[in-house]
């Protein structure tokens, strides 16, 4: 892949995701920053690594646990229905509020929504 060009991703800042692969297998964390230029999301209380902070006036320096970003083709979006990492289509529907998913009643003006859809059980992920 081109470094200097960005792509969309279905993944999204405070989304659940649970990790498919490496060290940290199976654990389930909530994304704290996705990196399009990089194709990097980076999850919480995963990947944790020390490093050595030199002290400012800031902090008191020592050593410090930060985490790393993960490549996004490792972490599956988590639904709660399944509770486990599954994949997931897009589906637009007519009349959705995003706020509860649900189908409203119809009118004319109203826009389709894109929502997110588990592939194994057809539950929607979009719920705020």
């Amino acid at each position: 892949m081109l470094k200097n060009d960005s792509y969309k991703f279905s993944l999204r800042k405070n989304d659940e995701v649970q990790v498919i692969s490496g060290r940290e297998k199976g654990k389930i964390g909530k994304i704290l920053k996705v990196d399009l230029k990089n194709c990097r999301v980076l999850v919480e209380k995963t990947n944790l690594v020390k490093r050595h902070v030199r002290p400012t006036q800031k902090n008191s320096g020592g050593i410090v646990e930060k985490e790393l970003p993960l490549h996004y083709s490792n972490v599956l979006l988590l639904c709660p229905k399944c509770n486990r990492g599954v994949r997931h289509g897009i589906k637009w529907m007519d009349g959705v509020n995003k706020q509860n998913t649900k189908p409203e009643a119809s009118s004319k003006g109203q826009k389709k929504a894109k929502i997110r859809i588990c592939k194994r059980c057809s539950e929607a992920l979009d719920v705020a």
